[in-house]
């Protein structure tokens, strides 16, 4: 008896580690037997998996959630808005079900409620490494859920928990069928990476034989023994930071670090709940620079935040000049239900919020711009995302998917694929990508 698999679309918002959710869930239902389809009208049934950690996406979770219910009708929501049940249900009380995050058994369950499976999870076939909504040639891990931090301004603890790491064989088994699938690119991804382990104390699992500790700098020793590379992303500048450097200087990881400061004004940083160090911070970038040169370091940070003065600002606008930072990104303060920055007096004015957030990002983009100059003549390695009218667009080492510059050429003789790794000689810079010329293609 023939059967026809039943047809579930998905709808991924939110960051990286939302992306990691959905991947285990389309991984599940593919192996429950289900069809992934990419259009709401071939679905029998909608999975949204949403985000609620700011205004702006809260909205666009709301408006993505009435939309699938306009065209399909049978929708289940999961993710980080979904801790907020009510307001979902208030604003579209059709949806079959609400999940939080990290609930994979609870949407396998609706989903098996509105359209039931027909195929034994046995016999379905999945690829190696789950169902991926990545390109092939890169990938993310997500090594730890939750977070221990308490910052004002988010509410990630309460919508994903406390931090819980994932056991160390588990993480490097993963990365192995990443590797052997052809990925060459695997992103290091959770709340906080670099708090790694915290949670279980340490303890020593095992891989390729031998006993390895749950713990950061362990993990990024064994990831560096992998030919791929490996990207760290959302590390806290904790003091054993210290010990990947070497690590980066030798080639092994990528030479980038994705460090979220928030902020330098150490008035603005009490506030936020943050560590207040910033003189601190920027020797540490030196030491960091001094062991690998070629370090990019990327971060984000808040203008705007309740209280924040024109001195405030105008230190954190020092520290940029001096850190120097290759890549940042920069977001105006805006209240999240139920943060406890809501409380806090001394707002600043939405006007004055943009004017810091432009001035800001003018004075990073003549930071960045001469340091891509420098780029000038380099010859860098490039991994290929896209061939476009005749271009290829590919990222060196410092820049990381969907966040950070490009490198383009010119499709040379020959050609190339997506995926490859190529060998760009840098003719000019912008104040976010590189230009140049493809030298050969990296076997």
């Amino acid at each position: 008896m023939t059967h026809t698999a039943p047809k579930v679309g998905f709808v991924s918002l939110g960051c990286p580690k939302n992306l990691v959710d959905s991947e285990l869930i389309l991984t599940q239902l593919r192996a429950d037997g289900y069809e992934i389809v990419s259009s709401y009208d071939q679905a029998q049934v909608v999975v949204v998996n949403t985000c609620g950690f700011t205004e702006q996406a809260i909205a666009e979770s709301l408006q993505v959630i009435d939309e699938a219910l306009q065209a399909n009708g049978q929708v289940v929501v999961t993710g980080c808005l979904g801790k907020n049940a009510e307001l979902i249900r208030h604003a579209h009380p059709r949806v079959l079900g609400v999940t939080g995050p990290q609930a994979i058994d609870q949407v396998r369950e609706l989903v098996h409620r509105a359209a039931p499976p027909q195929f034994d999870p046995f016999t379905s076939l999945v690829p190696s490494t789950g169902i991926k909504l990545t390109p092939p040639h890169y990938a993310y891990v997500k090594i730890s859920e939750g977070c221990n931090h308490h910052c004002s301004f988010c509410i990630i603890p309460s919508m994903r928990g406390k931090l819980v790491s994932r056991p160390i064989d588990t993480v490097l088994t993963e990365v192995d069928g990443l590797v052997a699938a052809g990925v060459k690119e695997i992103a290091i991804i959770s709340q906080d990476t670099s708090a790694y382990g915290v949670d279980l104390k340490y303890p020593a699992g095992f891989w390729r034989g031998k006993p390895v500790r749950t713990r950061f700098a362990d993990l990024v020793r064994c990831l560096a023994q992998f030919p791929v590379w490996i990207r760290l992303h959302y590390v806290y500048p904790y003091p054993h930071i210290d010990e990947i450097i070497p690590f980066m200087a030798q080639g092994a990881i990528l030479p980038y670090l994705d460090v979220p400061l928030q902020h330098a004004s150490a008035t603005v940083l009490k506030r936020m709940r943050r560590p207040a160090d910033s003189e601190n911070m920027l020797a540490r970038i030196d030491r960091w620079r001094e062991i690998c040169p070629e370090l990019s370091i990327r971060s984000t940070f808040i203008v705007g935040f309740p209280g924040e003065t024109d001195e405030d600002f105008q230190q954190l606008l020092a520290f940029l000049r001096a850190a120097r930072l290759n890549r940042v990104g920069c977001f105006t303060y805006s209240p999240v239900q139920g943060a406890a920055a809501n409380t806090l007096d001394g707002a600043v004015p939405e006007q004055l919020k943009q004017q810091r957030m432009e001035e800001l990002m003018i004075v990073q983009a003549e930071i960045s711009a001469a340091k891509l100059r420098q780029k000038k003549g380099h010859t860098l390695t490039v991994l290929v995302d896209a061939i476009e009218d005749g271009e290829v667009i590919g990222r060196s080492y410092a820049d990381a998917p969907e966040i950070d510059g490009l490198v383009v050429a010119p499709l040379p003789e020959g050609g190339v694929q997506v995926g490859d790794f190529v060998q760009v000689q840098i003719e000019y810079a912008d104040e976010h990508d590189l230009f140049g010329r493809i030298n050969r293609v990296i076997d």
